[in-house]
């Protein structure tokens, strides 16, 4: 397992994956890596033209591509998406924003707990009776640097600092995704949960913070793996029969910042299963989106 790359993602032929911001980064190369071994994908992508260039460039395999319009800082998006799909395999929740000023979602939210946390619940609460096999949801090592503040999780009150919110919006996908887990294995279903996440790869996110971190992370991104080898976690959560539900995998290099994919260590806060049920009843009431088991 210590050696695990693309080449030992079993066959995918007949399996549909949904990739959520699969026009870029982990989604695309996650997309490639996907097709190349034979499935068909869905790309949920807010840009679209982005979107065509990766699928354009996949050649004859194009043809199990389709592409859909989600931008997850929107719910009616995230409705109308969802009503697109009838069924699928596997859920990937892999979209995401990092480090951005403060602003807000469409409806209200916090850009980035907006955005990759909310967005990715409502996401997959509308698909899950339409999932046949597992959800993988992204994560971040800088999880480390989030607290859960469910009396303002939006920063209406409190001072915005965007480290933190990012850490925060990690945090609730760790939290997120250990307690749907616990919730599928208590409803007897079959459908697994697993959090994954890409150490630190140049993907990209890390240039669109609006902010002198802008440049000082393309000097930090000389040290980084490459994006290809950032998505093995979330392939390697994705498509092997040794990932189970309710784990975190990661890279095993360097302090699970690079290397290849395995069992990862999330922090205390993120096994808080008190914290873990406030968070699920507060986004059920800020998406409205009700779980069905």
């Amino acid at each position: 397992m210590s050696a695990w790359s693309c080449a030992d993602i079993p066959d995918q032929a007949g399996r549909t994956f949904v990739i959520t911001g699969a026009n870029s980064g982990l989604g695309a190369e996650a997309t490639r890596a996907l097709v190349g071994a034979g499935a068909t994908v869905v790309m949920a992508c807010r840009d679209l033209a982005k979107a065509q260039q990766v699928a354009d460039g996949l050649g004859a395999d194009s043809d199990r591509v389709r592409i859909g319009a989600l931008d997850l800082a929107d719910l009616s998006s995230v409705r109308a998406f969802a009503d697109t799909v009838d069924s699928a395999d596997v859920l990937i929740n892999n979209a995401g924003v990092m480090a951005l000023p403060l602003r807000r979602t469409v409806d209200g939210f916090e850009m980035q707990f907006g955005t990759n946390h909310l967005g990715h619940f409502a996401l997959t609460g509308l698909l899950l009776p339409k999932i046949s096999d597992r959800v993988v949801t992204m994560s971040s090592g800088l999880h480390q640097l989030g607290k859960i503040d469910l009396e303002d999780p939006d920063y209406n009150s409190r001072k915005y600092q965007r480290w933190p919110a990012y850490g925060q919006s990690k945090l609730a996908n760790l939290l997120f995704g250990y307690e749907l887990a616990r919730r599928l294995e208590s409803s007897g279903s079959s459908v697994k949960s697993i959090v994954a996440h890409p150490g630190y790869a140049d993907t990209g996110l890390q240039s669109h913070t609006e902010s002198v971190w802008d440049r000082l992370m393309v000097i930090g991104d000389l040290m980084a793996q490459s994006a290809a080898d950032g998505a093995l976690p979330g392939l390697y959560a994705a498509t092997s029969s040794e990932a189970r539900s309710g784990k975190f995998y990661g890279p095993t290099k360097f302090g699970g910042m690079r290397g290849a994919p395995g069992p990862a260590k999330s922090n205390r806060r993120s096994h808080d299963e008190r914290t873990a049920a406030g968070l699920w009843a507060l986004s059920e009431q800020l998406t409205g989106v009700q779980y069905a088991f």
